[in-house]
């Protein structure tokens, strides 16, 4: 087999990224990570022709339309980083975090999953590829691949094209690709173990990986093995001093203050202490009862432990849920991959590759904690019909309710809230099993065209395990008590005692007995299936000559057809974790393509060369909503002359939606929000009031209390549209490179784009459905469908708002990217390479069209998306013969914390200004700014070595190690966030400190 094309493959692949090239006194393929910043490699014959991401056209040119980042082996462990996704995040400015392990924690799905996001336009939009084939997702609710499926020494080097790319690999290449490319030509045996923890404590990390490539029967056969087992302890909140920090934080725009939760409510945050803040809830062990009732509003019954007492205040005796909350979710994942490639002759050459993952996590919450009008989802089977169901008041002649409490209840029962500890903490685990395949063959046909064909399988099984949860339907059989004449207490309904109930005591903390918690805990479990089967063939050649060369061309098809499956152990719901019910659906798709590189100059007044790009792709789905669907490209590269190059690329791509935006049922998820009827009164005259009286929950308890108040939490189900179309976008990027001669080893890239979505597939915010259906041009009622998105219970307080999926007007993001690169040759005391990235955000906008007409906002600079204005990386390396020492630093610009929180408060501060303005006295003459306006840029380092060394004949050791956020850097306090912090600055996880060593031979 000839490894010596591979490996000349690999660099010139590298070389096109223009920011690393091969060094072959010191290091073999040197760190790349932006875009193509230079041609002065072009001037060196390339031996073979190679192909990039983006295009099958194999090529001798390393000019290319679009841009294309990379990062190699050498780059990858510099980092000192265990996950890939985390590697690429910290390292490329126009990647972002999509799930890990830091943000997933109330995820339903997602925990434990590494996926990253180019352009922060959704991981549904990033397109992850394996040795350039589309493999299978692995999550049910979006089409993305996480990255710690895939054995760490299986990686060769990963290329990141962004813009459009639907033409050459259809959906989903809508802000990019991601494309990993496994080991090509590496031989003989490496072991490497690698650990680390945090200086603070947690955190740990531990990975094994090990690997064997060999060739076989002359050379004519090559193959790799590749096995990769990684563990990442988790961080709770008992690890970080910041996290115990309570805080409840809100604008009063009465005062015009910051102001914080106080025992004596929000107060301006310049008039108190940190020791006055508070964050409590009335869900406590012991329970809280009758709690602020019409008739008793200042008070109510609470268990300190075993004691009842009558002075409920929740921010005085509540508990702190903080205390459950994981800043890092542990998880573990194992993973082995091989791969062969064998010549039948000069012609043919078969390849076969297989992999396999398991990845499991383990996300420890909280207790669940339930009231008496919290709402569960209910599924009838029968029918299809869903509903729901709450656990109600605790029966007012229950035999295990003290008198006192008794003598204040209403005959309807007694409101109550408790924390039900005694059952246990929810814990969420998750196991996936992902198994991808494919085998195809290769080789040339017609003297000079290469052909492939290829078949790929892939599965991906997810078990959920959700522990300690409730079974609605049974707590309330519990309440329902009955005291015999014998003293005995079991429950009243007959059917509920033959199914073993028993009753069940909600009054002290401990009450609650082994038996009881057996009878009502739940243990819920999710099994969900993905199975991907891929047939794709091509050819590829030279179609025609043209005065400045060859026309060179790729034609090809590709069959895809998508099954997918939900199903749970209660397919009825009633229970307290997030509702998913039993699903399943399927999508076939037909594809052609095709492309083509015409050269239109070469060596000629003005132009070294111009090069012209162009493809298409067809694709056929078999959802009628979607049906054919076109996606094109066309770009051009220009070269004036040696070292500078100006490229521009056009692109149409498309997004279907997925089998889970079509066809799922409500599932579960729960959302805080703000009721526009919150504080509605008989007499108030806000904005929707008037609609909100009419709803008859919230009359009854006016006429009861004299005001409605909504607790601003509640089931918000994700649901599918079966009337969604694929989203379209255009993107277009202009860029420049130069390499002056008069500059040596010096390379500058400056590339813009522009990425407008069309038709975007998203939902509404729980804020815009309720103001739709209460406070817009729309009539109120059962005509309005955003009113129909919204379930309230008989007391008013709404149960649920759907989360419909709909085709929006648009999404558009603009911005640039610069990357720069230099190398200094210090003679017998090393080499030197500086190099940074740099990522600048002009715009993010979303644009609606609501029942009042359009409506557009912008994120760009908005911490609560992860858009950062400005991003950028940078990196000095020095190195002479087998040690290597690297710096790097992160930066991040400043941001607002929300923009509809600023926006509020422009508002606010614009009102009092015409206060002051007309003089009345309700003016404040010294406003505070909000905080969160602007929260500070934040700047990380990071610092590593390594050392090879010989130990035996063909044989070496190298020794590694190194210290990420070095000066410990945690990004500013975030109110609100989980641990008052934030993943997009390490979620908490602070200075880490890691050592290694990997021997081969």
């Amino acid at each position: 087999m000839n490894t010596n094309k591979c490996a000349i493959a690999a660099a010139i692949a590298l070389a096109i990224s223009g920011n690393a090239w091969a060094d072959a006194e010191v290091e073999r393929q040197e760190v790349a990570q932006s875009q193509n910043v230079s041609e002065q490699a072009a001037k060196k014959e390339a031996p073979e022709k190679i192909t990039v991401t983006g295009s099958r056209i194999k090529r001798d040119s390393f000019s290319v339309a679009t841009p294309i980042a990379t990062m190699d082996r050498n780059a990858i462990d510099d980092t000192g980083l265990g996950s890939l996704s985390e590697i690429l995040v910290n390292e490329l400015p126009q990647v972002s975090e999509g799930s890990s392990n830091t943000n997933s924690q109330s995820s339903v799905q997602n925990t434990g999953l590494s996926t990253i996001d180019l352009r922060e336009l959704g991981t549904n939009r990033t397109l992850t590829l394996i040795d350039g084939r589309r493999v299978v997702s692995n999550s049910y609710s979006g089409n993305y691949v996480s990255l710690n499926t895939i054995p760490t020494s299986m990686v060769e080097r990963v290329e990141i094209i962004t813009g459009g790319a639907s033409a050459a690999y259809g959906s989903d290449a809508i802000a990019g690709v991601v494309n990993i490319i496994t080991q090509q030509d590496k031989e003989g045996f490496s072991i490497k173990a690698r650990g680390g923890e945090s200086t603070e404590g947690g955190a740990k990390e531990f990975t094994i990986d090990s690997d064997f490539g060999t060739t076989y029967a002359d050379d004519r056969g090559y193959a790799f093995l590749s096995l990769t087992y990684d563990e990442q302890k988790g961080l709770s909140y008992w690890d970080r001093d910041r996290a115990q920090q309570m805080d409840s934080w809100t604008y009063d725009d009465d005062k015009m203050c910051n102001a914080m939760l106080t025992e004596s409510g929000y107060q301006c945050m310049r008039d108190i202490s940190r020791a006055d803040w508070r964050s409590l809830s009335d869900s406590i062990p012991g329970g809280v009862f009758d709690e602020k009732s019409s008739t008793r509003p200042d008070a109510g019954f609470w268990y300190d432990g075993q004691t009842l007492r009558d002075d409920w205040h929740e921010e005085r005796y509540g508990i702190d849920f903080n205390q459950y909350t994981m800043l890092k979710v542990p998880d573990k994942a194992l993973a082995i991959a091989g791969k062969t490639e064998f010549e039948v002759n000069d012609d043919v050459e078969v390849y076969f590759q297989a992999q396999f993952s398991r990845n499991t996590s383990e996300n420890l919450k909280s207790p669940e904690s339930e009231d008496e009008c919290d709402a569960i989802i209910t599924h009838d089977t029968a029918t299809g019909v869903f509903g729901s169901d709450c656990i109600g008041r605790i029966p007012y002649d229950n035999p295990y309710m003290p008198e006192e409490i008794r003598d204040q209840a209403s005959s309807r029962g007694v409101k109550w809230d408790r924390n039900f500890i005694e059952v246990g903490q929810i814990l969420n685990k998750n196991t996936r099993d992902t198994l991808r395949t494919w085998a195809g063959a290769r080789g040339t046909i017609w003297n000079d065209w290469d052909w492939d064909l290829s078949v790929s399988y892939g599965k991906f099984k997810q078990e959920q395990e959700r522990s300690n949860e409730l079974f609605v339907a049974n707590v309330r059989n519990a309440l329902n008590a009955e005291v015999l004449a014998d003293g005995t207490i079991q429950c009243k309904d007959a059917d509920a005692r033959a199914e073993g109930c028993v009753p069940l005591n909600l009054f002290g903390e401990g009450s609650i007995t082994p038996e009881a918690a057996d009878y009502i805990r739940a243990n819920t479990e999710i099994t969900s299936n993905i199975e991907q089967t891929t047939v794709m063939g091509f050819v590829a050649g030279d179609l025609f000559d043209m005065p400045a060369g060859a026309v060179s061309s790729a034609f090809g098809f590709e069959y895809r057809k998508d099954e997918q499956s939900v199903s749970t152990n209660v397919p009825e719901g009633g229970v307290t974790f997030n509702y998913v019910p039993d699903f399943k659906g399927d999508v076939s798709v037909y594809e052609a393509f095709g492309e083509a590189a015409l050269p239109l100059l070469r060596n000629v007044t003005g132009a070294q060369s111009l090069d012209l790009e162009v493809s298409a792709r067809f694709a056929d789905y078999s959802w009628s909503s979607t049906g054919l669907i076109q996606s094109y490209k066309t770009g051009l590269i220009y070269v004036p002359t040696d070292g500078y190059m100006v490229r521009a690329n056009w692109a149409r791509a498309q997004r279907a939606p997925t089998i889970t935006d079509l066809m799922s049922p409500p599932r579960g998820d729960y959302d805080s929000f703000n009721d526009i009827c919150d504080g509605v009164t008989a007499t108030s005259t806000d904005a929707g009031h008037d609609n909100c009286r009419q709803e008859p929950g919230i009359a009854a308890t006016i006429a009861a209390d004299g005001e409605f108040e909504d607790d601003n939490n509640g089931y918000s189900p994700n649901v599918g549209n079966s009337e969604l179309k694929e989203e379209t976008a255009d993107t277009f990027t202009f860029g420049v490179s130069l390499a002056p001669s008069f500059i040596e080893d010096f390379r500058l890239a400056v590339d813009y784009y522009d990425i407008q979505i069309d038709d975007a597939i998203t939902s509404l915010s729980n804020e815009d459905i309720i103001g739709f259906c209460y406070d817009s041009a729309l009539p109120y009622g059962n005509d309005n469908e955003f009113c129909n998105d919204i379930t309230r219970n008989t007391e008013g307080q709404i149960e649920e708002v759907q989360q419909r999926l709909i085709n929006t007007d648009e999404i558009r993001t603009k911005g640039y990217d610069v990357a720069a690169e230099y190398r200094y040759d210090l003679g017998e005391y090393g080499r030197l390479r500086f190099k940074a990235d740099w990522t600048h955000v002009i715009e993010y906008s979303v644009t609606s069209t609501g029942p009042d007409g359009q409506f557009s906002d912008s994120y760009e600079g908005v911490l609560v998306n992860d858009l950062f204005e400005d991003k950028a990386s940078a990196s000095l390396t020095w190195y002479k013969d087998d040690l290597r020492i690297r710096w790097s630093t992160r930066y991040k610009g400043p941001v607002r914390r929300s923009q509809s929180t600023y926006d509020s408060w422009l508002d606010d501060m614009a009102a009092n200004d015409e206060r002051c303005a007309a003089g009345s006295a309700d003016c404040i003459a010294n406003p505070e700014n909000l905080w969160g306006s602007e929260l500070p840029s934040v700047t990380t380092h990071n610092i590593s070595a390594s050392y090879t060394m010989d130990v035996g004949s063909n044989s070496e050791l190298r020794v590694f190690g190194g210290i990420n956020n070095l000066f410990d850097e945690n990004g500013p306090y975030i109110l609100g966030g989980r641990g008052n912090y934030d993943s997009a600055y390490g979620g908490g996880r602070g200075r880490f400190v890691y050592l290694g060593a990997q021997y081969s031979f």
